[in-house]
């Protein structure tokens, strides 16, 4: 959200008139001036109810936090204690040593045994030894790291139908997908309405109508003081996508597809195709039902396979009659985990080339990104954009459009 001096101010005296005896009043105030779309409205209850809690609440989490950070220390001096290398503390980056200290005891204790059972040889082969028991560690602490961050995540999901906006696509459950289909169909509804509006008041170009203004001159006798200019029609993009539908990219692929068909004023065509470790064309009547599209893709003999990205691309390179050109916007739905990453990146940089942009929507968290090599590398020939929640689609939809 948005929020300056000016807001803040606003609020201030808006407080000092309300008060601050109703929680309840204190909300919708501060609601008001701070927030301006239903999904701000949301983050900001969110935010409401995580931080202005009661008196007890308060102190409870004040005491909680002052144990949690005194484990904390003695966890990090346990390392640098209990875990070294011939008296030397094993080097590692500072944000690993906090991972560390947060870990389960069992893992801990699982990295002790580990530098208990090379002690020993390390006197034969110091170097190696000491470079195997720091990848053991470092190895272990990340994906301690990505465990924690995906509890942290879990943490702050609620149960409400608001929070599905936010909630991770890859851990909706059956019950869920019926709602998430209606807030798909309330979104895009109002993308394309706010679009549609945006274009009706800024939508003038600069030609002049000459039969427009010479039929409003005539209720001044003639003369052309009211100019009327011709609509400025804005060229609709052509869409291809790339949909990964292999395991568990399914349920992303099927909810980032629906959003698109969903938006009117994205494209006037749009070419699909699914890929794993093979390449399958889309029938664009194929899909004309998004219900069915589960049951299409598991018999297509593409699903639930590998990723072959670079297979794909070239497909989609080589495909005829031509489907790239400078007016192309390609979208990869896939999160970039493929094999012979070599080929999936000179294949993408050969489209980069022959459309007019790339976009890959990408269903992983962007803090996880720095940890996928194909990640790393893919990202630096397109444009990469997080859509692992149907907020973050939405975002990605309005980007697309210009919105």
């Amino acid at each position: 959200m948005s929020v300056g001096i000016g807001e803040t101010e606003d609020a201030l005296r808006a407080l000092t008139l309300v008060g601050f005896e109703d929680r309840e009043a204190v909300r919708a105030t501060l609601k008001s001036l701070f927030t301006g779309s239903r999904r701000e409205q949301q983050v900001f209850d969110r935010c409401f109810d995580l931080y202005f809690v009661s008196a007890e609440a308060f102190q409870a989490n004040q005491a909680a936090m002052a144990q949690a950070q005194q484990e904390f220390e003695a966890r990090q001096r346990e390392l640098e204690e209990r875990l070294s290398v011939q008296g030397r503390p094993i080097d590692l980056r500072e944000d690993l040593k906090d991972v560390y200290a947060r870990m389960p005891q069992s893992e801990r204790d699982r990295l002790k045994d580990v530098v208990d059972k090379f002690s020993e040889k390390m006197k034969h082969a110091p170097k190696l030894y000491e470079g195997f028991i720091r990848s053991v560690f470092m190895k272990s602490l990340m994906e301690q790291q990505m465990l924690l961050e995906d509890a942290a995540e879990g943490a702050m999901q609620a149960d409400s139908d608001a929070d599905l906006m936010f909630r991770d696509i890859s851990g909706f459950k059956d019950a869920d997908i019926p709602r998430a289909h209606q807030l798909i169909d309330q979104v895009t509804r109002r993308i394309n309405g706010e679009i549609i509006a945006r274009r009706k008041h800024s939508g003038r170009s600069e030609a002049l109508d000459f039969r427009r203004t010479i039929r409003a001159g005539l209720s001044t006798g003639g003369a052309l003081c009211r100019l009327r200019h011709k609509p400025h029609h804005s060229r609709r993009k052509r869409i291809v996508m790339l949909c990964d539908v292999s395991g568990s990219m399914l349920q992303f692929s099927e909810f980032a597809i629906r959003f698109i068909k969903s938006l009117s004023e994205i494209s006037d065509h749009s070419e699909i195709f699914l890929f794993s470790e093979q390449v399958q064309r889309v029938n664009p009547f194929a899909l004309q039902n998004m219900d069915l599209f589960n049951s299409y893709v598991r018999t297509s003999g593409v699903w639930g396979r590998g990723t072959n990205v670079g297979r794909a691309l070239d497909a989609v390179l080589g495909a005829a009659p031509p489907v790239l050109t400078p007016n192309t916007v390609v979208l990869v739905l896939s999160d970039a985990k493929s094999v012979s990453l070599d080929r999936a990146e000179t294949s993408l940089m050969r489209t980069a080339k022959a459309a007019g942009s790339v976009i890959w929507m990408n269903p992983i968290p962007e803090s996880k990104w720095p940890y996928l090599k194909g990640v790393t590398r893919l990202r630096q020939h397109c444009s990469m954009v997080p859509c692992g929640t149907l907020d973050e689609l939405a975002r990605a939809c309005q980007r697309l459009i210009g919105g």
